[in-house]
């Protein structure tokens, strides 16, 4: 009963009655009890019952009250989760699994506790809590994992290669943990995830992304990455970003390897903002480096373009990867695209036009533009990054003074197309928005105030020049 602390809430007594009311065996197993002497509190639990994992679900939901939870059932995969308070509670029945080699897809059976726990991937991962009244908090750790955690290890099961094999994901998982973690991949382990690495070629995109970004939300990403390329892993499902490393040089010049600055961009990130998406356009800020890479005797190493270049790679690589192409994917096409503007600002004398320009294209958008920013200077040079950063916060301080000024966010010129077909004669369809862009020019310019008689005065003027007249 030592373990006792770790089952105290109340609900582990409702999930003790139902194994015991319906004779079955059950355990809390994985991340909550891994998690419990880690000190990290969860409320996620994964029980595995000896028999129907479904039936010991339904009649848990009699037993928390029906009214008080929801039960969603997978009968193909014999799971079941119910919801209750702030509780997610995924319930399995023990079973056993195995593994054709040109298959992703297990062959299941129901199994005993030793089964189950064989089909686990690491010895962290499986230890487990006894549920029944008899054995109530009796703890199972048949592969030695507390010492594993006490040593900080990510050591698998059994045999890597059986491990790694039966289902390639884990190799992902195993570093993933060991960045989240901070814990040592064991040697045996590591090699087999080096050994085993092209058999992540069959596990579907979906499930690689998922893991992928459970890493990136980490507190530093940049561990994971790194494994994850010296595993030979990253290369197989995220080759542009492999092709960042490196480091070239001609004449005694020589560039960054941008491999490792978009790391610590993705790090420094991470410190200012815990948006998955704008951690990807920290990810992809240099994707088409390599692609806009050129050599000048007379400047050096250049990457001209390589953001307008990158913001259209986007869209290709959130395809493959299955992420959204929705709001977000344009959202990190849109940081991509400007991440030079604001550092570009900072370095000329910053004028209300060019910043109320910043502002109108960035839109609602401006605030994570500038993390992003501030995360993209890297520099061995203490002093540099300190001047570049103090150049940075006149920028955000100068979009302050002109956004509180002129209210710029979703800025949009008060004359629209529908105002110009009214006034003047259009007999082309290009002097539409010839006239739409010279007004908003003009006001973002400080030329002319955005009000209606005021833009009108201005565009009879420009229309005249261009042969329009009025109606």
């Amino acid at each position: 009963m030592q373990f006792l602390e770790a089952l105290k809430h109340p609900i582990f007594k409702k999930l003790s009655k139902t194994a015991d009311d319906l004779g079955l065996r059950a355990y809390v197993v994985g991340g909550f009890v891994r998690d419990f002497f880690l000190q990290k509190p969860s409320k996620d639990l994964d029980l595995v019952v000896i028999g129907s994992g479904i039936e010991y679900a339904e009649h848990l939901q009699k037993v928390l009250g029906e009214n008080d939870c929801s039960l969603v059932v997978f009968k193909n995969f014999g799971t079941a989760q119910i919801k209750f308070q702030d509780w997610i509670i995924e319930v399995i029945g023990a079973r056993k699994e195995s593994y054709r080699l040109d298959s992703r897809k297990p062959l299941v059976e129901d199994g005993t506790l030793i089964d189950d726990q064989n089909r686990r991937d690491f010895t962290i991962n499986s230890m487990y809590l006894s549920l029944n009244s008899e054995t109530f908090s009796d703890l199972y750790d048949p592969f030695n994992g507390i010492q594993d955690l006490q040593d900080g290890i990510i050591r698998a099961n059994n045999s890597p290669d059986i491990t790694f094999s039966d289902d390639p994901l884990r190799m992902l998982r195993g570093i993933r943990f060991s960045a989240r973690l901070n814990f040592k991949i064991q040697a045996e382990t590591w090699s087999g995830i080096i050994k085993n690495a092209e058999r992540i070629d069959i596990v579907s995109q979906e499930r690689i992304t998922d893991e992928l970004n459970s890493m990136i939300m980490g507190k530093k990403p940049s561990i994971a990455f790194d494994l994850m390329d010296q595993a030979g892993l990253l290369q197989r499902f995220f080759p542009e970003f492999v092709a960042l490393k490196g480091i070239e040089t001609i004449q005694g010049k020589s560039h960054k390897d941008n491999f490792y600055h978009t790391l610590q961009v993705l790090d420094q990130l991470c410190e200012l903002s815990d948006d998955l998406w704008l951690r990807w356009a920290a990810i992809l800020h240099d994707i088409a480096k390599p692609a806009t890479k050129r050599f000048d005797p007379e400047v050096g190493w250049t990457f001209h373009g390589h953001e307008d270049r990158g913001s259209r790679m986007v869209k290709g690589i959130f395809r493959r990867m299955r992420l959204p192409l929705d709001e977000k994917m344009k959202f990190v096409e849109k940081m991509v695209a400007m991440h030079l503007r604001p550092i570009v600002l900072s370095k000329e004398i910053v004028t209300d036009s060019a910043v109320r320009r910043l502002i109108v294209e960035a839109g609602e958008d401006v605030g994570a533009l500038m993390k992003l920013c501030r995360a993209d200077i890297t520099s061995k040079n203490a002093a540099k990054v300190q001047r570049h950063i103090a150049d940075l916060l006149k920028v955000e301080d100068k979009i302050a003074e002109v956004n509180a000024k002129d209210e710029l966010r979703n800025w949009q010129p008060v004359v629209s197309g529908n105002h110009i077909l009214e006034r003047y004669q259009i007999d082309k369809p290009k002097h539409i928005g010839a006239l739409k862009n010279e007004i908003r020019e003009a006001i973002l310019e400080g030329k002319v105030p955005n009000e209606l008689e005021a833009c009108f005065d201005f565009l009879d003027e420009f229309a005249l020049s261009l042969g329009i007249a009025r109606k």
